[in-house]
């Protein structure tokens, strides 16, 4: 792992969504994980267990399952998203304490997805953290080439007009990172010990606390605990 970088130098802040702006345990990718299991049992008429070993398969292949349907079944992307997207989001709850700490961050704040602008103002709603982003780069804006494609990330900063190498971008899956890094970023990655992120594909399961990745810088279980060090480290810069 790098040596740790400050973030005095960070005037935008990239996350992801599912499992990064709210913890893992909530378990609601559980729920849309299910969901897409469900949307290709009935497109294909194939049995569940046989339905999941290709929703992963796609997932591995191209990046997102919706990627895979759309390229081999020519499925039309909203309908697939409106449909894994339908989820109850009762698990979570209203978030002040890290409403007040991406508030508190300098700069420009992004969410870059691989779902879409709906269910992402949906999740961050609840969470009580809408209207804190200048905006959301979602897999329709990357023209449905998903994270971790190269390109996905050169399109999320010239739409933007970013530089990199003065962002910060949180994310779950160390993969997701990769061309972060490339590029420049100052890259965390949002940890978590929930059980059911064993069944995952190796590559995509959403990162443990005890993972290490050259290309990451930070590795946190704590998205809010982190933050409020950032603000706290970014105060007493101002005040030097």
């Amino acid at each position: 792992m790098n040596s740790r970088p400050d973030f005095n130098h960070v005037s935008t802040w990239v996350f992801d969504l599912d499992n990064t702006l709210y913890p893992a345990h909530c378990n609601l990718f559980t729920q849309i994980d299910a969901r897409m299991a469900s949307f290709i049992e009935t497109l294909l008429g194939l049995p569940k267990t046989q339905a999941r070993r290709l929703q992963k398969d796609y997932y591995v292949r191209y990046g997102t399952t919706m990627s895979g349907l759309m390229r081999e079944h020519g499925v039309k992307p909203h309908d697939f998203m409106d449909y894994v997207h339908d989820i109850d989001l009762s698990a979570i709850d209203e978030d002040a304490v890290l409403s007040q700490t991406i508030s508190a961050l300098p700069g420009e704040k992004y969410i870059f997805t691989n779902g879409s602008v709906k269910h992402a103002e949906n999740v961050t709603r609840k969470l009580g953290i809408d209207g804190l982003f200048d905006g959301v780069f979602d897999i329709a804006a990357a023209d449905y080439t998903p994270k971790p494609h190269r390109v996905t990330y050169d399109r999320f900063l010239d739409k933007h007009g970013l530089e990199p190498s003065c962002a910060a971008m949180f994310e779950d899956i160390a993969q997701n990172l990769e061309a972060a890094h490339a590029l420049g970023m100052t890259t965390v990655l949002v940890a978590s010990d929930a059980a059911w992120l064993d069944d995952e594909p190796a590559e995509k399961r959403p990162a443990a606390a005890s993972d290490q990745h050259d290309h990451v810088h930070h590795v946190t279980p704590d998205l809010r605990g982190f933050l409020g060090s950032i603000e706290t480290s970014a105060a007493l810069a101002a005040s030097a």
